[in-house]
C-alpha cells in the first residue's frame, strides 16, 4: 500500500491562533478496506533524530487541534506523523449524516491503524516508532500493544477510555443495549451525553476537557474556519461498538498480553472517561503503568502550561527510560 497521489491534496486548516508545524506534509492514503484517510507528517526540528511519534487522536479529534503538541515532539528531535480516523475530521466520513459519529465496529479503527503503519510509517518516516495516543485513540493503542507487540517500542497515552463512570450497566451490558437497535436497522440514529457537544458549541465556563481558555478558544477557532472537520454526537452503533471495545479491555487476559511498555496518564477531574477504570488497568498491566494528574480534565495536551508541562515531562521521562 502506497499514499494516494491526490493532486487535490488536503490543505491543513490555517488560523493565526494555531500555526502550522514546520515542514508539514498533509495527504491521503486509503486502508486495507478502502477507505480514505488524511493524514499529516511533520520532521524533527532540533536535536539528534530521535525516531517518530505516530499520533492518534480522540473521538471529534482532528489533526489541527494537535499542532501545539506536534510542535513540542518536533523539538525533542522527533518526526511525528498522524491521522484523522474514519468518519472524523479530514477523512472519509461513513454515513449520510456527515455530523454524527459513526463506526461498524471498532475493529475498524484498528484496521485504520495498522493501514498507517504499513503505507506512511514504515517507507516514509524514521525508525523507531512510539505511539501517543488520546482518549479513543488510547483505547486503540492498547489494542495495538495486545495484537502486536513489534509496531512500535513503547505507548504513551493520554486519559485513554478504557471505562466511563456512572453508566446503569457494565460496559458488556451497554453493549447489548446498544447493539439491540443496530440490528434492526437503527444503528446511524444519535446518542450521547452534555461531554459529546460539539465542541463549536460548547461554552468554556464548566467544560470538561480543558480549563485553559486560549487551547479551548483556539480549537473553536479551528472549527469555525474549518466546519467541515467537526462532527457532534456518537450513534447508537458507536456506542455499541465502543462499548465492547471496553469490555473486551476489562477482561481478565488483556493487561497481561501487552507486551510493550505503557504509560497510561489518567486525569484527576477527568469527566469524559473514568479515571479509576484507568487505574485498575495500570495496576493489572505486566508491562504498563499509570500516573493520575492531578487537577487535570480530559484534554491532557490542551491543559494549562503547568499541567502540560507535567505530561510532557512524563512523556520524555518514559521515551528515554532504559529498557529492562
Amino acid at each position: 500500500m502506497n499514499a494516494i497521489v491526490d493532486p487535490n491534496a488536503p490543505d491543513l486548516a490555517k488560523v493565526p491562533s494555531n500555526p502550522v508545524p514546520e515542514g508539514a506534509h498533509a495527504g491521503y492514503f486509503e486502508t486495507t478496506d478502502k477507505i480514505r484517510l488524511r493524514y499529516a507528517t511533520f520532521p524533527k526540528r532540533a536535536g539528534a533524530p530521535k525516531g517518530t511519534i505516530c499520533l492518534v487522536q480522540g473521538r471529534t479529534e482532528f489533526i489541527e487541534k494537535y499542532f501545539e503538541t506536534i510542535a513540542d515532539f518536533q523539538a525533542r528531535g522527533f518526526s511525528v506523523a498522524t491521522f484523522d480516523w474514519r468518519g472524523q475530521g479530514g477523512s472519509q466520513r461513513l454515513i449520510g449524516n456527515k455530523r454524527l459519529g459513526y463506526v461498524d465496529t471498532f475493529d475498524d479503527y484498528w484496521t485504520d491503524l495498522k493501514s498507517f503503519h504499513a503505507s506512511i510509517l514504515l517507507p516514509d518516516c524514521p525508525p523507531p516508532y512510539y505511539l501517543v495516543g488520546h482518549s479513543m485513540g488510547g483505547l486503540v493503542s492498547l489494542y495495538a500493544g495486545f495484537r502486536d507487540r513489534m509496531m512500535f517500542e513503547r505507548i504513551f497515552l493520554s486519559s485513554p477510555m478504557v471505562g466511563l463512570d456512572r453508566q446503569p450497566l457494565s460496559s458488556a451490558g451497554m453493549a447489548t443495549v446498544c447493539e439491540i437497535p443496530s440490528y434492526i436497522g437503527l444503528g446511524q440514529l444519535p446518542i450521547g451525553r452534555p461531554a459529546d457537544k460539539p465542541a463549536s458549541e460548547m461554552p468554556f465556563p464548566g467544560n470538561p476537557v480543558t480549563s485553559d481558555l486560549m487551547r479551548f478558544t483556539r480549537g473553536v477557532d479551528v472549527l469555525k474556519a474549518r466546519p467541515d472537520l467537526e462532527i457532534g454526537a456518537p450513534t447508537i452503533r458507536w456506542v455499541g461498538a465502543a462499548m465492547r471495545a471496553m469490555a473486551r479491555a476489562a477482561q481478565d487476559d488483556f493487561p497481561g498480553a501487552i507486551k510493550i511498555p505503557v504509560l497510561m496518564l489518567a486525569a484527576g477531574r477527568d469527566g469524559v472517561v473514568s479515571t479509576s477504570a484507568t487505574e485498575q488497568l495500570g495496576l493489572r498491566m505486566r508491562t504498563g503503568r499509570h500516573m493520575i494528574v492531578p487537577s487535570a480534565r480530559h484534554e491532557l495536551f490542551m491543559e494549562n502550561d503547568t499541567i502540560r508541562a507535567q505530561v510532557l515531562a512524563a512523556f520524555d521521562a518514559f521515551i528515554t527510560e532504559p529498557s529492562a
